[in-house]
């Protein structure tokens, strides 16, 4: 809390919010002529939106906008180094991943190397905290698997959630907003300094990239994103130590978290390859249904939303607030599971009822 009674540290966060914005949103025009210069494009084929080549490698100007905006602030955390050459071999992964199209394997060990680095330096998941047992210190050997298998998880969340004009970067924006709120409440400075100067690269990166996309961020941008989130979440959110704090990181994520976990146990229960694209994701469902790119975005947006606002009360909630929210998250992470068919038999009961009110109040308002 004491950010707040702190005005030259805020004018500092504010100043390095711009910087983020502006340098990402000024070096996207480069960045786009050399994308195209080196014929890093995204080609359209069956499982992919754009009916266009779409200039890769966006997700670069986010990397040098946050670092420029990090720079100015200077935040001191005693494994910055590690943090920082992590995020380099991510940023690499995806450069080579955008223009050569890596195997699965070996985008893999690009993520799995800084996961250890991470792990290494000491940071990682040390303990989580369950109602009736209290805080539970995992052993050694746990905290480096669940710690790894956080990483590497939300870092290819973000990249599969990277598949409409604008949905990675709005998404990773209003998580790392919901937690810049709950790292100012608990006054975590670094944490806070993350967030800012992501959020200001992503918005100026958004604007590039909202529909219809001028340049898309690639590997680059989704690895990188999901990356910088998975570490956030490990230093502002597991470090929490309140009734039931392990989940509220689940719940600020969930929409790419489920995303992917049920890509995963759709693709085992179809008998096909785990690492094996697909259009079948949550946004794709939306789109099936009759929604626009950009409605099916900002549906995207709203659950994110809904989320985030729901890890903010749960960090702060009594037992009874805390049973409401474990309801309305499992009602929400029920409809995702409806969208891409896991439940319900394809029926669709919660789309199609939100589908016909949708169309109901398009249909009231007069058209000029």
């Amino acid at each position: 809390m004491y950010v707040f009674h702190d005005p030259i540290l805020l004018k500092k966060l504010i100043i390095a919010f711009l910087i983020s914005f502006l340098t990402t949103f000024l070096l996207i025009y480069p960045i786009i002529k050399v994308a195209i210069r080196f014929n890093i494009m995204d080609i359209p084929n069956k499982r992919k939106v754009n009916k266009v080549p779409i200039p890769r490698m966006g997700g670069l100007g986010i990397v040098l906008g946050a670092t420029l905006g990090l720079l100015y602030l200077r935040p001191f955390q005693e494994h910055l180094l590690e943090i920082a050459i992590g995020a380099i071999i991510v940023v690499i992964t995806g450069l080579l991943d955008d223009k050569f199209s890596l195997p699965p394997l070996i985008k893999l060990v690009g993520q799995l190397i800084p996961a250890v680095i991470l792990i290494f330096a000491g940071i990682d998941i040390e303990r989580i905290s369950l109602p009736f047992f209290g805080i539970v210190e995992l052993s050694v050997p746990l905290r480096f698997v669940i710690t790894a298998i956080w990483i590497i998880g939300i870092t290819n969340a973000i990249n599969l959630i990277d598949g409409l004009d604008g949905l990675a970067s709005g998404v990773s924006t209003i998580a790392l907003a919901s937690i810049m709120v709950m790292a100012f409440l608990d006054g975590r400075l670094f944490v806070i300094s993350l967030c800012i100067t992501l959020i200001g690269s992503n918005l100026g990166f958004l604007i590039h990239n909202f529909h219809p996309a001028k340049v898309y961020m690639g590997d680059t941008g989704s690895l990188f994103l999901g990356y910088s989130i998975a570490v956030i979440s490990i230093l502002g959110l597991f470090k929490k130590v309140t009734l039931l704090g392990f989940i509220i990181p689940v719940i600020v994520l969930a929409l790419p978290i489920f995303d992917t976990l049920f890509a995963i146990i759709r693709r085992a229960k179809n008998g096909e390859k785990i690492m094996n694209p697909d259009k079948k994701h949550i946004h794709h469902q939306l789109l099936n249904s009759g929604f626009s790119h950009r409605e099916t975005v900002l549906i995207m947006y709203g659950i994110s939303i809904i989320f985030g606002i729901l890890a903010i009360l749960f960090s702060r909630a009594s037992l009874g607030l805390l049973l409401l929210i474990a309801f309305l998250s499992c009602i929400m992470i029920f409809f995702m599971a409806e969208l891409v068919g896991l439940v319900g038999r394809g029926k669709k009961t919660f789309i199609n009822s939100f589908k016909k009110l949708f169309l109901v109040n398009k249909g009231n308002h007069p058209t000029k």
